[in-house]
């Protein structure tokens, strides 16, 4: 498949000629599974590889949360993927984060070419999201705002027959979704490959079998407690070449092709995937902002200061666990992000108005992280003199006074924030969270409303009596109060004492970009910016 010519940019052309006709739409597919675990993101790895090396842009996305198959998909295709949840940003916030995505390139780069194809990998089982009754938070959800064809990736193993009444209560379920076809992992030998064809012949003529992917257990990826490995812990060279070679023979063993499947993309490929989709924001919580649209970004950034605000943002293989889109509202905001490395760097890069320490595995670097004192000192430097310094989860941990790791061991920190943590053997929080600021704090006003997850093992040990104070001598107190997915009210969380924050929860600034440009004004302002 050559890269479709529609896409190029149009030449200006005379009167007396014909206009261009407008740019084709851009193929979009949701590889979604039948549930958590049937392989959807080998497959969906698999996928973008061969489509990679078939010289094709592809424009990875993830629905959900998470952070770790985004970072997968990068090191696959060489683009940051970008995530899409319905419950964190609303309907219409997923149309823009998709049109963000596969419009403006890594956040802090000039803008690149348009991709090829886009692809979404879903999260849990297709129909699976924030409530039992509803689709919000699910792939599907995702899916119908985009109106974006599913690939229904099925976990046959041990089944036949049986095979076709899954894939038929899948693809009849919601009668507003779309389905490209289906395609079944697990697959045993040439006997259970006749089964599985004649099943989904006999009983689910509707939905092409575009794909019988044999088991192989030398693709799986390595794991740990909070999910798959980074993408740095892989070596992704030789990988990439048999997860390719893997889906295609895949595609083979079922009379298919990959240029079959990309033609099958093209002709059902939304109509208006090259741009922001027509729509409200039905079921957006009337108290979250709706993200400005693309057009209104890119005025802002034009209009921003005319000295951009440099914000440090740690990134190394402790802390990597940003939205790409984050990213994006800050410098449209008017930041300037700064990356630094609290494992390896002496000290903060100059000039900084404030800190953002995302989430990740400090717990895992902890031995390291302390040894850089340096580093502590000047993290701690700078929150002592008043500017905005948050951590989220793992950079939440770094801003205490020590972690204590899975093995005992206590390694010290900056001590930002008057507290420590422990590790734990089991999940302690896992979920969708709404929080609400108590006072006044460098995301806006008190009641400040944002939207984000929690997802962590370890927590908070009670702060000796005789432990001396946070940064400039202030109290610690919390920072907001937190409610479930369902609203139900969690009590505070967090800590702030002085400039400096923290807490357990990924914010996500698509659920309300106001607060993203409070940070960035905080980080410009002159003198103390106090927490709560």
């Amino acid at each position: 498949m050559t890269r479709p010519a529609a896409r190029d940019a149009a030449p200006v052309h005379s009167p007396m000629q014909p206009a261009m006709q407008p740019p084709a739409p851009l193929p979009v597919l949701v590889v979604a599974g039948t549930h958590s675990g049937c392989g959807k993101t080998t497959a969906t790895l698999a996928l973008m590889a061969a489509l990679t090396r078939r010289g094709l842009r592809v424009q990875p996305l993830k629905a959900g949360p998470d952070y770790i198959d985004p970072g997968l998909h990068a090191a696959v295709t060489g683009h940051p993927g970008w995530n899409l949840d319905g419950w964190m940003c609303g309907p219409e916030g997923v149309r823009r984060s998709f049109a963000r995505a596969v419009r403006a390139g890594e956040p802090h780069n000039a803008p690149h070419s348009p991709p090829d194809i886009a692809i979404i990998e879903g999260v849990m089982g297709l129909y699976d999201g924030a409530s039992a009754d509803g689709g919000q938070g699910s792939t599907a959800e995702v899916a119908a705002l985009l109106d974006a064809p599913v690939l229904l990736m099925a976990d046959v193993r041990g089944m036949s027959r049986s095979a076709a009444a899954l894939v038929g209560g899948y693809t009849r379920f919601d009668p507003a979704l779309r389905f490209a076809g289906v395609v079944c992992n697990r697959v045993g030998g040439p006997g259970h490959r006749d089964l599985l064809r004649g099943a989904l012949a006999a009983h689910c003529p509707e939905t092409p079998l575009l794909g019988l992917l044999p088991r192989d257990e030398s693709l799986a990826l390595p794991s740990r407690h909070l999910g798959l490995a980074q993408a740095h812990e892989v070596e992704w060279a030789s990988l990439a070449t048999r997860l390719a070679d893997w889906f295609e023979a895949g595609l083979s063993a079922a009379g298919q092709s990959l240029d079959g499947l990309l033609a099958r993309c093209a002709a059902m490929a939304p109509a208006h995937s090259g741009g922001t989709a027509p729509g409200g924001a039905n079921g957006t919580p009337e108290h979250l902002v709706t993200p400005p649209s693309p057009a209104a970004t890119a005025t802002h950034l034009e209009e921003g200061p005319a000295r951009r605000v440099r914000i440090g943002i740690a990134r190394d293989t402790a802390f990597s666990f940003l939205y790409p889109e984050n990213l994006f509202l800050l410098e449209g905001a008017g930041a300037e992000p700064v990356f630094f490395s609290p494992l390896d760097d002496a000290e903060l890069p100059r000039g900084l108005g404030g800190l953002l320490l995302p989430g990740g595995y400090p717990e895992l670097h902890a031995a390291r992280l302390a040894a850089n004192a340096p580093m502590l000192a000047s993290v701690h430097a700078l929150a002592a003199q008043g500017r905005p310094v948050h951590g989220e989860c793992g950079g939440f941990m770094y801003l205490m006074r020590a972690i204590t790791d899975a093995h005992g061991t206590r390694h010290a920190m900056t001590g930002c924030l008057p507290a420590a943590c422990r590790m734990d053997a089991r999940l302690r929080a896992l979920g969708y969270r709404e929080t609400e600021t108590l006072g006044a704090s460098p995301f806006g006003p008190a009641g400040t409303v944002l939207r984000g997850h929690e997802f962590h093992y370890s927590h908070l040990e009670p702060a000796p009596e005789d432990a001396p104070p946070g940064p400039a001598a202030h109290s610690a107190q919390s920072v907001w109060s937190l409610r479930d997915r369902n609203g139900t009210p969690l009590g505070p969380e967090g800590l702030c004492a002085g400039s400096a924050s923290g807490s357990y929860v990924h914010l996500h600034f698509g659920s309300n970009p106001a607060a993203a440009r409070a940070f960035v004004a905080a980080c410009a302002a002159p003198g103390d910016i106090p927490c709560p």
